[in-house]
C-alpha cells in the first residue's frame, strides 16, 4: 500500500492540502493551477464571489473542454489509416498495375 502524502496547493488564495498516493505531486499541482486560473478568469468575467458558484462553473468550464477534447481525438482517430491497410492497399494496387502491364504486352 503506497503511503499518503499531503500535497498543499492554492486556489484563489485558499490552501488545500490534498492527501494524495499517487507519485504525481507535480500531476496535482497543476491541475490545481488550471482550477485555479480557470476560477479566477471566471469570477474576473462575471463578478461573482460565490467560491460554491466559481467552482461549479469552472468545473463546467473544464468538463467542456475535456469533452471537446475527446471528440477531437475520437475524430482524428476515425479517420487515421492504420499502416497494415495502407501496406494492403499498396500492395493490391501494385498488383493491379502489374497486372495491366502483363495484359498491355
Amino acid at each position: 500500500m503506497t503511503e499518503k502524502r499531503p500535497i498543499t496547493v492554492r486556489i484563489l488564495g485558499k490552501e488545500y492540502r490534498i492527501r494524495n498516493e499517487a507519485v504525481d505531486a507535480a500531476g496535482v499541482e497543476r491541475a490545481a493551477a488550471v482550477v485555479d486560473d480557470t476560477m479566477g478568469k471566471i469570477r474576473q468575467r462575471t463578478g461573482r464571489v460565490d467560491s460554491l458558484d466559481l467552482a461549479v462553473l469552472a468545473a463546467l468550464n473544464i468538463a467542456n473542454r475535456l469533452i471537446a477534447l475527446r471528440e477531437q481525438q475520437s475524430e482524428a482517430r476515425a479517420t487515421q489509416v492504420e499502416p497494415e491497410r495502407v501496406r494492403d492497399l499498396i500492395e493490391q494496387i501494385e498488383t493491379a498495375l502489374r497486372a495491366d502491364v502483363a495484359a498491355a504486352h
